[in-house]
C-alpha cells in the first residue's frame, strides 16, 4: 500500500507499463484520483480506493473490492512510510509508536490482509519497501531505522513461511531519492554527506526504482525469495570515497 508520494507513484506506473492493472491506494483521496487518472491514461484498469495501513478495516475493504472487480490479487507493494528526525532522547513514545505502527506494523497488517487470498490461491508476490536504514544506522532517526530494520526481518520471516505456499516475499531498499518525505533531511550537510558516500555522486531518480519492482513482481524473479534488493547508487558498497 502506498501514500503515493512521487517515488511510490513511479512504482505504480512502472508496474502498469509492464502490463499490470494497478490499484494505487492512499489515505488521501486527491492522490488516489491523480494516480488513477495516470494509470487509466496508460490504458490500465484501476480502482479508486482510500486506505490507511494503521486501520485494518480499511485494508480489508480494499482487498474485498479489488477481489470483487479483478478476481485475484497477484502483487502487493508495501510502501507506506513516515519519518521524523529528532535526537533520540527527545523522541516521545507517541511519536515512536506512530512511526513503528505505519512503517512496520502497517506492512504486516497489509501482508496479512492481502497475503491471505494469495496463499489460498497458491501464488503471489509481496514487495516491501525497506531502506538503507535496514542495514545501517542513520543519525537521529532511531524510530525510522528500527522500523526499517524490522521490515527487513519481516520480509525474511514471511519468505521462509510463505515461500513454500507459492508467495514470494522480497523487499527493495532504496538509497537516497529526494522526495517529499526526506527533502528537509537532505538539506545542507546531511545531503552533502550522502552524495560523498554515493559512488554515482547523485541522488536517485524515482523512475529508477521501477525496474527493481517490476523484476521482483515478474516471473523472472520466480526463484528470488527473502531478498532485499538495494537500489542505492553503490552507497552500501562504499567505504573511503575521497
Amino acid at each position: 500500500m502506498t501514500p503515493l508520494r512521487l517515488a511510490y507513484l513511479a512504482l505504480a506506473l512502472g508496474l502498469a507499463a509492464a502490463g499490470a492493472d494497478v490499484v494505487a491506494t492512499s489515505r488521501r483521496r486527491e492522490q488516489v484520483e491523480a494516480a488513477a487518472t495516470r494509470l487509466e491514461a496508460g490504458g490500465r484498469r484501476t480502482l479508486r480506493i482510500t486506505t490507511d495501513v494503521t486501520n485494518r478495516v480499511s485494508l480489508e475493504a480494499a482487498a474485498r473490492e479489488t477481489l470483487g472487480v479483478f478476481g485475484k490479487l497477484d502483487i502487493l507493494v508495501n510502501c507506506a512510510g513516515i519519518t521524523k528526525r529528532r535526537p533520540s532522547l527527545e523522541v516521545e513514545e507517541e511519536e515512536w509508536g506512530a512511526i513503528l505502527d505505519t512503517n512496520l506494523s502497517g506492512a504486516f497488517r497489509a501482508c496479512q490482509v492481502f497475503g491471505r487470498p494469495m496463499l489460498e490461491r497458491g501464488y503471489g508476490r509481496i514487495i516491501n519497501i525497506a531502506s538503507i536504514a535496514s542495514f545501517v544506522g542513520l543519525q537521529e532517526t532511531a524510530a525510522y531505522t528500527a522500523s526499517k530494520a524490522g521490515l527487513a526481518g519481516l520480509t525474511r520471516a514471511l519468505a521462509v513461511e510463505w515461500g513454500p505456499r507459492g508467495v514470494n516475499v522480497n523487499a527493495i531498499a532504496p538509497g537516497v531519492f529526494r522526495t517529499d518525505l526526506n527533502a528537509k533531511l537532505l538539506e545542507g550537510e546531511r545531503g552533502r554527506e550522502f552524495l560523498v558516500r554515493t559512488p554515482l555522486r547523485r541522488f536517485g531518480r524515482v523512475e529508477e526504482l521501477a525496474g527493481a519492482c517490476v523484476f521482483l513482481a515478474s516471473d523472472a524473479a520466480s526463484f528470488v525469495n527473502g531478498e532485499i534488493l538495494t537500489v542505492d547508487g553503490g552507497l552500501l558498497a562504499s567505504g573511503v570515497n575521497q
